[in-house]
């Protein structure tokens, strides 16, 4: 397969990212990586707003362009619109009639070879203690109908110097972003089907606990038995 060529919007990006990121915190990478080719379902937590910098970065240096799925609103965003229309990022549109249009993008995306970077929590935990939420099911669909590795990996730091939530900005001291990838997800015993809700929520849950258990590696604790719902707040 070919290797995907950046251009230059990716040019762009990374001139900006790669600074911005290291000015903030210093990174670790842990675990065996990305493949080098091929299709991907990179599935991550989401703790802060500034995710998307670090691990963009991250699947970069791994030689690999990333492609995330990010709320449509973005793209009506200054400046913002252009560079993630130029790197080839995926509107998510909840909640409307184009809300199957973010999926069919995604679907795509793996089809051609790429590697698709996804949130399934939908948003930035609520979890006081950062820990992931109940997550929406689309990843299991995108999981279920590609033959491509699908990957957990966790990420720590970035709510040290963006907590959203409690309004806390903290750029200095410097901080430390931690990111640790797992192995790919056994999904063999799911692709016959039927691929029905209570099996979507199984494998989506099968997915983010591995997310979870590499977060807890990565902070040095037991990772809680469940997954917060943010409807307990």
């Amino acid at each position: 397969m070919a290797k995907e060529k950046g251009g230059f919007w990716v040019g762009v990006g990374a001139t900006i990212l790669y600074p911005a990121g290291a000015l903030l915190a210093g990174r670790r990478i842990e675990g065996p990586g990305l493949p080098r080719e091929g299709g991907v379902l990179l599935v991550m937590n989401h703790v802060s707003h500034l995710d998307p910098v670090y691990d963009a970065v991250l699947v970069h240096k791994q030689g690999r362009l990333p492609h995330f799925l990010a709320k449509h609103s973005l793209w009506n965003v200054p400046a913002v619109g252009g560079l993630l229309r130029g790197t080839g990022q995926i509107p998510v549109y909840r909640g409307t009639s184009d809300a199957q249009q973010s999926l069919r993008a995604a679907h795509e995306a793996l089809d051609a070879g790429q590697v698709v970077v996804i949130y399934p929590e939908g948003t930035i935990t609520r979890d006081p203690a950062g820990w992931p939420m109940h997550s929406r099911t689309g990843i299991a669909r995108l999981a279920l109908e590609h033959d491509v590795p699908v990957i957990p990996a966790a990420r720590w730091g970035t709510r040290d110097i963006y907590d959203h939530y409690r309004k806390r900005f903290r750029p200095f001291p410097r901080k430390s972003v931690v990111t640790r990838f797992g192995d790919p997800v056994d999904l063999a015993g799911f692709r016959a089907g039927p691929h029905d809700l209570p099996q979507l929520r199984q494998v989506t849950d099968l997915i983010m606990h591995q997310v979870k258990d590499l977060l807890g590696q990565v902070r040095d604790e037991q990772a809680p038995e469940g997954f917060y719902h943010s409807r307990k707040a």
